[in-house]
């Protein structure tokens, strides 16, 4: 018989006996997301404007620098909650995964804005090395004492939310990275204060803009791999395919594709060949014990077929990627020159 049918693996843990399903808890409530992100978003606003005030007022570069990576953190925190509220809606018409890359698209953005934002405090910077503007030192210290308090409480509750979502992640990362900027812009408040050395403001704000550009790269290669349906990390899809065959019975394994739904959600698809008069549900079972065990991709639809004969033959007129086949072992022809017993 030609078990010739897909198969959703991603069903209910007791059809499959093992962890399977869809269900991505991290011990974290989408409410609770909410509650925590809102927490941190209030206080980062509110001293934002705070900070663009005395920032004017003391004629510090720094402070302005850092009051617009608070902005990109404020709207990477705003998207996130839009994230998470549509990501809770269920799939319907034409979106058949909802809309969990919402966050994505926010990552992406978010990252370009940083990237854009550090292009241009580099050159405000440089322009500020070469003719040094005058700078409150008394200002700039105080106001960058109350962004690390201030930084110090929304690092703290956004690491209380659900960290494995690229945009939770992401801003995080950002206010995490504002943490040491306001470290940055303290110490040349104080270098200013104590020297004269107004520079130091302008070198602050350099190191803002180098980690602001650290933060955006990161975000565009990471939700650009999404976007593109790469792999995700630590997952080799041409030694996943070898790995699948060396399964008792697999013959040949091919149209193997690994990817992420969205972050923190991998999915896997591969058509299947296994050798006549095995069962070929129990080989599927098995390929998916070894996806969602050794790989953690929990996700997974196979379609499993029967090879026919001893060579597989084609089922798919266009196969897509690497055709991965099983390593069968030929015993050696015996030696005419040795007598047999």
């Amino acid at each position: 018989m030609n078990a010739h049918e897909p198969v959703d693996a991603a069903r209910p843990a007791s059809a499959a006996g093992h962890g399977h399903g869809h269900g991505h808890g991290h011990g974290v409530s989408a409410d609770a997301d909410r509650k925590l992100l809102s927490g941190a978003l209030a206080l980062i606003l509110a001293f934002m404007a705070a900070e663009v005030i005395v920032g004017f007022a003391a004629g510090s570069l720094a402070l302005i620098t850092d009051a617009a990576h608070m902005l990109t953190d404020a709207i990477a925190i705003a998207l996130a909650l839009v994230a998470i509220r549509l990501a809770a809606r269920p799939p319907a018409g034409g979106f058949t995964f909802g809309f969990k890359r919402v966050e994505i698209l926010s990552a992406q953005a978010n990252g370009i804005t940083l990237l854009l934002l550090a292009a241009f405090f580099v050159y405000e910077s440089v322009q500020r090395m070469i003719h040094p503007p005058e700078v409150e030192g008394v200002l700039v210290l105080i106001t960058g004492v109350v962004g690390i308090v201030v930084n110090l409480a929304a690092t703290w509750l956004i690491s209380k939310a659900n960290r494995s979502s690229l945009n939770v992640e992401g801003a995080f990362q950002h206010i995490l990275n504002d943490l040491f900027a306001f470290i940055a812009t303290a110490l040349a408040g104080l270098v200013v204060l104590l020297t004269g050395f107004t520079r130091a403001d302008s070198i602050a704000a350099l190191i803002v803009a180098a980690l602001m550009l650290k933060a955006g790269i990161d975000l565009v290669r990471a939700s650009g791999r999404i976007f593109l349906e790469a792999a995700p990390a630590g997952v080799d899809p041409a030694a996943l395919g070898k790995e699948l065959c060396r399964i008792p019975g697999v013959v040949e394994v091919h149209d193997l594709h690994v990817w992420e739904i969205t972050s923190g959600e991998p999915a896997a698809s591969a058509h299947i060949l296994v050798r006549e008069g095995l069962d070929c549900h129990l080989i599927r079972e098995q390929i998916e014990q070894v996806l969602a065990e050794r790989h953690h991709l929990t996700h997974s639809t196979l379609q499993v077929d029967h090879a026919s004969g001893d060579v597989p033959e084609l089922h798919c007129n266009d196969a897509h990627g690497a055709v991965h086949r099983a390593v069968t072992t030929v015993a050696p022809a015996p030696d005419p020159a040795t007598p047999s017993h």
